[in-house]
């Protein structure tokens, strides 16, 4: 084997590899977590911000 045809092979294996990448990403299957996914910026359960370090100093710039 010459390292053409392994250069063939590896180029067909990840041509393979992207089309199932983009197959499952467009499946029925996947969708339901990707519209989850999507939705998660746009939630507000967030929990409050603290200033955590700046009540332990006592809020001073020195």
């Amino acid at each position: 084997m010459e390292i053409n045809d392994l250069r063939i092979i590896v180029t067909v294996l990840g041509f393979a590899c992207f089309l199932g990448i983009c197959a499952w990403a467009y499946s029925r299957h996947a969708k339901t977590g990707f519209d989850e996914a999507a939705r998660l910026p746009l939630t507000d359960d967030d929990l409050p911000v603290s200033n955590g370090r700046l009540e332990k100093e006592g809020k001073t710039n020195g």
